[in-house]
């Protein structure tokens, strides 16, 4: 028999949803994928060297459970060239990615009865991690047509003497939304008043259009620092995914508590990996210029075409590698005799009949909505989004 906590949990939907598309490729099948949520670009050579170095230098036993002392540098001069912030190392921990990162984050500080604000729509794992926290996720809803702003007026209505902490994701995902810098600053001013923390996702941060300049809610005021943990993490920037190396950086006694639990359960991130990192954060970065630039590429494509399609809204994201248009005009009519009446349904229809993965918008909060990544070729782009355009003629 089960506990209840496994119980509850379904499977990450986004890797549910390639591990489909996956499928049905090793059948023959020709998938247009926009599920993955990873760049398709390789990680670059000087990484990888770096990687293979450790290996050849037998650096492949434990580390400290938190991460070797080198990344943890090469994390605070990060922070420092890229934020204007200033850590130490024991304000600094390793984790075996960014979703281990928040993880580990929300067993440290969250408990039952506490309460956490989530804006949607959200990253599909955030509600699920901070339940296995036995906390209560509250949800805050925004709006495409105000570019998903999050403003001091719409969380006071839910902020109490329950409220433990906010957690921001900007650039976000799914939309590729940014917050204006005045929104940051009251968002800031509610946390210190109301003493709840601020769990700051940024690990798109680099990923940003539009002469859009990230800017950390930690950077903003040092009173806001004491109340902020930074997850972040080199998965993203430098195409590391299945490196699975994160990092954060908050006040000591909250990294401290991370380090134990990560002592508990995975102990250290992989040797091999930290060192990667290492040349990741302190080596040349015009990988992640040509990257963006193609990134760009493929979201001005993207938004234009699926503008498009009558009765479609599309968000021009600010950042990361995701469009989040709004197919809900076509809610209520037919495929084939069979109700599109909701996001999940209508993902089915495009990957089963029309051979396009998307993720169903409910996942992360809003119906109505599809989720589509552009870190895919531009072939597959086309191709897909002629596919989603013959599937929107052929409805009833």
């Amino acid at each position: 028999m089960l506990s209840k906590r496994a119980d509850m949990l379904k499977p990450s939907p986004t890797l549910a949803i390639t591990a489909k598309e996956k499928a049905l490729k090793a059948q023959g099948l020709d998938i247009a994928g926009f599920g993955a949520g990873e760049p398709d670009f390789d990680t670059p050579d000087h990484i990888k060297q770096a990687g293979i170095k450790a290996i050849n230098d037998n650096f492949t036993r434990y580390t400290p459970a938190s991460g070797i002392d080198l990344l943890k540098d090469a994390v605070i001069e990060k922070f420092k060239r890229d934020n204007d912030l200033t850590y130490k190392r024991d304000e600094v921990i390793i984790s075996c990615g960014g979703k281990h990162t928040l993880y580990n984050l929300f067993q440290a500080i969250f408990q039952e009865g506490d309460e956490v604000l989530i804006p949607v729509p959200y990253w599909v794992s955030y509600p699920p991690m901070v339940e296995l926290a036995d906390a209560k996720p509250v949800f805050v809803e925004t709006y495409e047509n105000e570019d998903y702003q999050l403003t001091a007026d719409m969380l006071k209505k839910y902020i109490n003497k329950n409220t433990k902490g906010i957690i921001l994701n900007y650039p976000s995902n799914p939309a590729g939304s940014i917050f204006y810098r005045e929104n940051l600053e009251q968002i800031g001013k509610l946390a210190v008043e109301n003493n709840f923390y601020i769990i700051s996702d940024e690990i798109y941060e680099k990923l940003a259009y539009n002469e859009y300049v990230h800017m950390s809610i930690a950077s903003m005021d040092p009173s806001f620092k004491e109340k902020t943990i930074i997850c972040h993490g080199v998965s993203k920037t430098y195409a590391m995914t299945g490196w699975r190396i994160g990092f954060a950086a908050g006040p000591s006694p909250i990294i401290k508590a991370m380090g134990n639990i990560q002592s508990q359960s995975t102990s250290n991130p992989t040797s091999i990996a930290q060192m990667a990192a290492v040349a990741a954060l302190n080596g040349p970065q015009e990988s992640i210029t040509l990257m963006l630039k193609e990134f760009k590429k493929r979201r001005d494509y993207l938004v234009s075409e699926l503008r498009s399609i009558e009765g479609v809204t599309c968000y021009s994201p600010g950042g990361a590698f995701y469009v989040f248009p709004n197919f809900s005009a076509i809610l209520g009519k037919k495929y084939k005799g069979k109700v599109i009446d909701n996001s999940s349904i209508w993902t089915e229809v495009l990957l089963e009949q029309f051979h396009t993965a998307v993720v169903p918008g409910i996942e992360f909060g809003k119906e109505g909505y599809i989720r589509l990544s552009f870190a895919t070729s531009m072939e597959v782009i086309q191709k897909g989004v002629e596919r989603i355009k013959q599937a929107v003629s052929l409805l009833q």
